[in-house]
Formats: C-alpha cells, sequence, structure tokens
C-alpha cells in the first residue's frame, strides 16, 4: 500500500512513519517519535523524526523534507517549480547520475497544490551540514569538484533530457531572467547597498545592462545541472565523505555548477590559489564519463562566463525570499566573493 501524501509536519503520526517503512521494505511498526527542525533551508524545512518501535527494526531517526511555513517563501517555492522539481529528482532521474545522495524512503507531491509535497529521507547524522558564511578550503572543493563530475558526466548532451518538461524554468510574472533581474536589481541595491563595495555595485549594474548576453536557454554543451551548488547544500561526514541534498535541477552547464560553488564557497585568496587546478580536476574526471567534445579551454571559458552565477542568485533570490539575518549574511557573503570572481577573471568582457 502506498502512504498518503502527509505534506505538513504536524500530519505525521506513528502509522503514517510505518506505512513508509513498509513501503520501503522495512516490515517494522512505529510507536513513538519525536520531532526536530533542522537545517539551514528558506524554501523548504527539513525535519528530523526519532523513530520508536513496537514491532521489528528500522532507522533510529529519519528526515523529512516539507515547504517553507513562510507564505513568500512557499509562494517562490511554487512559482520556480523547486518542490515539483526535487520530488521529480529523486522520483525519475536520481539514478541515472554517478553522484552520492541520500537514500529516500518516500516521496509525493500533489501537481495541483506544489507547495503540499514531502520528501522522507535518510538521515545522515553525525554528518556536518557545510556552512555557507565560513567557506571552505581546496580539499573541501576538491571533494564537491569530484561529486559535480558524477552529476554532469552520466547524462552529457542527452537529447532526452530536453523531453523533459519540468527540468525547463518556468516563466515567473511573464518575466524573462534578464526583466527578473532587472525588476529586482534595485530592490536589492536599496537594502545592500551599504554592504557591499563600490565595484560590486558596478558589477551588478554592468551585468544588468548585459544579461541578454549572459543568458543562454540553448546551449551547445548541455546536461543535468544541481543550480544550487553549494556548501548549505552539502552534508560532510557521516555515512559518506559528501552527500549532495536540495535538488532543484534543470538543463545547464556543469561548469556553471562549477563557478557557482567556487564563487560562493571560497574566498578569494584561497580560490586563486587552487582555482585552475581544481576545474582541471572536475574536467579529467568528466572525460572518464567518455566525453570527447568539451576541451579544457572551453570548460575554462564556460567556468569564467558563468562565474556571476553566486551574484545573480543574491540578486534574485534575497528578493523573493522571507528576510532573515542569516540569509542577508549568505546572499551578501555569495555576492561578494561571486563578484570578486568575476572581476578577477574579466567575466564582463566574454558577455560583449
Amino acid at each position: 500500500m502506498t502512504p498518503t501524501n502527509c505534506c505538513y509536519p504536524n500530519d505525521v503520526t506513528p502509522q503514517w512513519l510505518s506505512d513508509v517503512l513498509v513501503h520501503a521494505g522495512i516490515n517494522a511498526k512505529v510507536s513513538d517519535f519525536s520531532m526536530k527542525p533542522i537545517g539551514t533551508g528558506q524554501l523548504g524545512q527539513n525535519i528530523r523524526f526519532e523513530l520508536q518501535y513496537s514491532e521489528g527494526e528500522g532507522p533510529s531517526s529519519l528526515v523529512g523534507k516539507f515547504a517553507s511555513d513562510d507564505p513568500t517563501s512557499r509562494e517562490t517555492g511554487i512559482a520556480v517549480n523547486d518542490y515539483l522539481k526535487e520530488v521529480l529528482f529523486y522520483q525519475q532521474l536520481a539514478g541515472s547520475l554517478d553522484v552520492t545522495l541520500p537514500k529516500i524512503y518516500f516521496s509525493a507531491i500533489r501537481l495541483e497544490q506544489p507547495d503540499e509535497f514531502v520528501i522522507l529521507m535518510q538521515d545522515l547524522s553525525p554528518a556536518v551540514q557545510g556552512d555557507q558564511l565560513l567557506g571552505c578550503d581546496a580539499d573541501t572543493a576538491s571533494l564537491a569538484m569530484k561529486e559535480l563530475a558524477g552529476i554532469a558526466g552520466p547524462r552529457w548532451c542527452d537529447p532526452s533530457l530536453k523531453d523533459i518538461a519540468w527540468l525547463s524554468p518556468p516563466p515567473i510574472e511573464n518575466a524573462s531572467p534578464g526583466e527578473l533581474f532587472d525588476m529586482l536589481m534595485p530592490g536589492f541595491i536599496a537594502r545592500y547597498e551599504d554592504s557591499l563595495s563600490k565595484d560590486h555595485l558596478e558589477l551588478v549594474l554592468s551585468l544588468g545592462k548585459q544579461f541578454s548576453n549572459y543568458a543562454d536557454p540553448e546551449p551547445e554543451i548541455f546536461t543535468i545541472a544541481h543550480i544550487d551548488y553549494r556548501l548549505d547544500n552539502m552534508m560532510f561526514g557521516g555515512p559518506n565523505e559528501l552527500t549532495i541534498v536540495d535538488w532543484a535541477p534543470g538543463l545547464g552547464s556543469g561548469a556553471g555548477d562549477a563557478a557557482y560553488f567556487m564563487g560562493t564557497g571560497m574566498e578569494a585568496q584561497l580560490r586563486r590559489k587552487d582555482e585552475r587546478h581544481l576545474i582541471k580536476e572536475y574536467h579529467d574526471r568528466l572525460l572518464a564519463y567518455n566525453i570527447d567534445n568539451y576541451s579544457f579551454d572551453k570548460c575554462w571559458l564556460d567556468y569564467r562566463r558563468r562565474s556571476f552565477g553566486g551574484l545573480i542568485m543574491a540578486v534574485i533570490a534575497s528578493m523573493i525570499v522571507e528576510q532573515t539575518e542569516r540569509g542577508d549574511q549568505m546572499f551578501m557573503t555569495m555576492a561578494r566573493r561571486s563578484s570578486d570572481m568575476a572581476l578577477e577573471l574579466d567575466a564582463l568582457e566574454l558577455l560583449k
């Protein structure tokens, strides 16, 4: 029997958890449980369920993912298809990639109301979530590049991906990405002007003028892209060295994910020291998937061109989710690091 879609944390019952476990092939009966919020997500909320059993044996704990309690964040999750994409990713695409993921016990979504969804997954404890504010060193970045090759490589230029409608970004308020950037940029500058340097603010304005040259809706080289490939969406240690979570993928550039990670996760002095070596490491691992149409020079060019990713995410996302103290710190850190990277790599020249 398939469990019902239990789409709010307070709807969870011992019987529902028991049904989920039986559905996953675990013959056990949950008698009681406790729950506790974990993580730092803004569009979604993660709840750890500690389980007690009256019959059989099962995992001592599970993590459930649900939509955010904040109405603004929920509406954004619906508008950008993030809730739908995560459920369908685990159901339809995850098994075709060579990336470390949490085990999924159950997932469901109401298509007519996509903020009503649930994903019940493996508790990766004692794994530690990456810290976007703290950043990372080259060894951590190397782990991320290894997993990234396992995302991008297996479905490299697979034409069947273009037949998956939900991988394409939905229109938001009938606006193109460039129009959305232009629409939200004044509010971003008004809110954060005092937190950014003059050079970074000028870069935001210059990017807005050339955004149509940045957006590339039909790239010749494409694959599965995580889209939000950063430290907060990674779990280190526990059952795996590194596990990638929080999926809302799309068609894109693997080098774009690499640039987004490096430009949001590493301070400039650390990044520039090992940057080219780390991207070469990513490219070398890609070649193991029998990819012969992508030279390192092309990869490096794509990496430079996509170095605005963290800045673009900061401008847009900060304006369409609930404002929080940590969120402000995170978006400013992402904008600052990504801007430093784009300026160092002279990325604006590639948009002319």
